[in-house]
């Protein structure tokens, strides 16, 4: 019998996954699970590498949500972008250079957002 998506998501959220009869509608907590079950290759980064890009989600947030073109938000959300991709030109291709890791998992999704949100309110 199918499940309706909303029967077993109710909040709607994406992504979802099913592990052991349970839907699971959270990223980070999806991840954790994989490393879980598969440990190899590791998701895991590097503990140097754990934080980066991760103040960018905030900085974007601050940005949309202003109203005021010079109260800096702007150039906050500039300057974490310019951090990343700094860190990519000398690291990359990935966050961990070569190897996938939860930090691009969880920063590739947010980027998307940012792209089209930006695009449609802030053009």
């Amino acid at each position: 019998m199918k499940t309706r998506f909303l029967e077993a998501n109710p909040e709607g959220k994406v992504p979802v996954v099913k592990f052991d009869d349970k839907w699971i509608p959270d990223s980070d907590v999806i991840t954790s699970l994989l490393e879980e079950k598969f440990p190899e290759p590791s998701l895991v980064p590097p503990p140097d590498f754990s934080s980066v890009g991760s103040k960018i989600f905030t900085a974007f947030v601050t940005f949309l949500k202003s109203k005021d073109a010079s109260d800096g938000s702007e150039q906050a959300l500039l300057d974490e972008l310019k951090a990343l991709d700094d860190h990519l030109k000398s690291h990359g291709p990935y966050i961990n250079g070569d190897k996938i890791t939860a930090v691009d998992l969880s920063l590739a999704p947010k980027l998307f957002h940012l792209e089209v949100a930006l695009g449609h309110f802030k053009n």
